[in-house]
């Protein structure tokens, strides 16, 4: 008897434990996990089982499946087009940089530097190329011929605190105040790239200009400007000294 009663109790004990199991997503996603011939086994099932379509109401699941893995194929495509449009433009940009760096290398003083950048700007469709140093860096003073190159470096800092704070590199348009500041007499201007010069950014500015005010735009790379910024200071230094650390 009392056997039975333990029994009994039991069967109790299992069916209420198994009537507190509620089936949700993860219980059913785990028993297909465990299960992975429960498709095999349910073939004809599967194939009646309807999936909510936006459009059409419902589709079958081998259906809806199969929209997800063109889905899926076209996302793939799209990617490896992106990257080999991003691969062309680097290799475009890389070229570009090659063809310029041979016309700097070239040139016998400061002023034939900047000209070869001007023209170099100029066959891109830009308006032109501009080159300041900050004159606390830089020996500008006679007898050198290169006083027209120098720029204020705290007269600088309204341009930098509101363009260049995070970056060395700022694409965009700039206001009148900061056209005039920089390019006196720079006529219509519709977009700008600036790029400081020096790991710091704290030797100079380099300016491209164009008259088309969407050319230049924040999201656009900025590699090219960056190597620029980093082969000028050098090719610089051939005509031009530095001043000595704590040397105003």
């Amino acid at each position: 008897m009392v056997a039975k009663i333990t029994q009994s109790l039991k069967e109790k004990n299992t069916r209420r434990s198994v009537t507190k199991v509620k089936l949700d997503d993860d219980v059913v996603s785990q028993y297909l996990i465990d299960n992975p011939d429960f498709f095999i086994r349910n073939a004809s099932y599967i194939e009646r089982m309807r999936v909510p379509h936006p459009i059409r109401g419902g589709v079958s699941l081998p259906e809806w499946q199969m929209a997800r893995q063109r889905n899926k194929i076209s996302q793939l495509e799209s990617e490896i087009t992106l990257l080999m449009e991003h691969a062309s433009t680097n290799e475009s940009l890389f070229n570009q940089l090659m063809d310029l760096q041979v016309q700097l290398v070239k040139a016998s003083n400061l002023n034939e530097l900047v000209e070869s950048l001007n023209i170099w700007a100029k066959s891109l469709g830009l308006n032109g190329a501009y080159l300041y140093l900050f004159e606390d860096k830089w020996l500008l003073n006679a007898p050198s011929n290169y006083h027209h190159f120098a720029l204020n470096s705290s007269r600088f800092d309204f341009i930098r605190v509101r363009h260049l704070q995070y970056s060395h590199q700022y694409l965009g348009s700039l206001n009148t105040t900061e056209l005039d500041f920089l390019l006196p007499e720079h006529g219509y201007v519709g977009s700008v790239a600036l790029s400081l010069l020096g790991q710091f950014g704290d030797l100079g500015i380099l300016i491209f200009t164009s008259a088309n005010p969407q050319h230049y735009h924040a999201g656009q790379g900025t590699l090219l400007l960056e190597k620029l910024s980093e082969i000028l200071p050098i090719l610089i230094e051939k005509w031009i000294m530095r001043k000595k650390a704590g040397k105003m």
